[in-house]
């Protein structure tokens, strides 16, 4: 009987103990307060909002231990400054583009976006199952930072222009804010590129230092105000299929990191990634149609704007292979997943679409 209880109250404190440690494992985590530079301004609800949603959830995944507080573009640093700023460790954490940095090396197109590319499924199957995050992440190692999927604005549209585009022709000596590879594209066609950051670009479209500007699309665009200036809107923004926005961290600051709170950021910007999504496909019809009731006039590019466009992003992604070992060997295996995934889109989610598409016009 004695040996019978003392084995029954041996297994009952087995039982707690093994309750408890947890708990006493997570009092004994530390408390931690990083700072996040975003590339966007706070009027972007939708681009800002994602650092806001993926510090919420960290904190609220870690007991409010870890806690992450996003500034926004030039509260810290200049929007196009925040991946120099973690790689300096300056911040602990961005949010930003990565084609922003193109001309530091045009590798890091690949992940947010380059011309003729991915839609947003399609780049975050490729980041997630296709290699995409082994290939990007080995390049980032380069620069000190770990990158995140970090939101998605689905198809953008073509951008704001002064003028009407009828023809290829139409695009020489356009000024426009348009960044990364759809600069150097567009800049074949006798279009003179600019790069401006998005509280940046109204301003310059309204004195006239710019002809043209693309943004992202109808609710994000609506914000900023560029039907007021510039009354033709294009579709589609070919550079730019499934922008994809990403979260840095450094590196140092990453491997000091206990393993629960590197769980805890990675979760959270699966989350902050898919939202961002959501919000754009639910936001935007709305948006495109009161921007029609303001006298905006939408056009798609001409046919023949759009074959150009195409060949000369093939041939300037080629020579870029060509001469840059870095972006070839995520080129390669990229331009392969890329055409696998278009052939099967056309099989049934293209035909699907385009069938509603079609059925909706009838009025059925």
């Amino acid at each position: 009987m004695e040996r019978r209880s003392f084995l029954k109250k041996a297994a009952v404190g087995a039982g707690a103990g093994a309750i408890a440690a947890p708990a006493l494992a997570a009092d004994a985590l530390p408390t931690i307060n990083w700072r996040l530079a975003s590339s966007f301004p706070k009027s972007l609800d939708t681009i800002f909002g994602a650092a806001d949603t993926f510090t919420k959830r960290v904190a609220a995944l870690t007991g409010g231990k870890f806690n992450i507080r996003s500034f926004a573009a030039g509260e810290i640093v200049p929007g196009l400054q925040v991946m120099d700023a973690v790689q300096a460790g300056t911040v602990e954490m961005g949010h930003s583009a990565s084609y922003y940095y193109f001309g530091k090396d045009a590798t890091f197109a690949f992940d947010c976006a380059v011309p003729f590319g991915l839609t947003s499924r399609q780049h975050t199957a490729w980041y997630d199952q296709g290699g995409g995050r082994e290939l990007t992440r080995e390049f980032f190692k380069g620069y000190g930072i770990i990158n995140f999927l970090g939101g998605n604005s689905g198809t953008q549209m073509g951008g704001w222009f002064r003028k009407e585009i009828k023809s290829v022709a139409d695009l020489k000596g356009t000024k426009m804010r348009v960044g990364g590879f759809a600069g150097r594209v567009l800049e074949r066609l006798g279009l003179v590129p600019q790069q401006l950051a998005g509280g940046d670009i109204y301003p310059a479209l309204e004195k006239g230092t710019i002809d043209a500007a693309e943004w992202v699309g109808p609710y994000d665009d609506e914000k900023l105000g560029f039907f007021k200036v510039a009354p033709y809107y294009y579709a589609p923004g070919w550079w730019e299929a499934g922008a994809s926005f990403s979260f840095y961290v450094g590196i140092k600051e990453w491997e000091k990191l206990p393993k629960e709170y590197q769980a805890a950021l990675e979760v959270a910007t699966y989350e902050a990634h898919v939202v961002m999504q959501a919000e754009y496909d639910a936001r935007n019809p709305a948006a495109l149609a009161r921007l029609l009731k303001n006298g905006v006039k939408l056009r798609n590019f001409p046919k023949d704007t759009m074959d150009a466009c195409y060949k000369a992003a093939n041939d300037v992604m080629n020579e870029e292979a060509a001469k840059n070992a870095k972006f070839k060997k995520i080129y390669e295996p990229w331009k392969r997943f890329r055409q696998d995934q278009n052939q099967w889109a056309s099989v049934a989610e293209a035909t699907m679409q385009n069938y509603l598409i079609s059925a909706g016009r009838g009025g059925k």
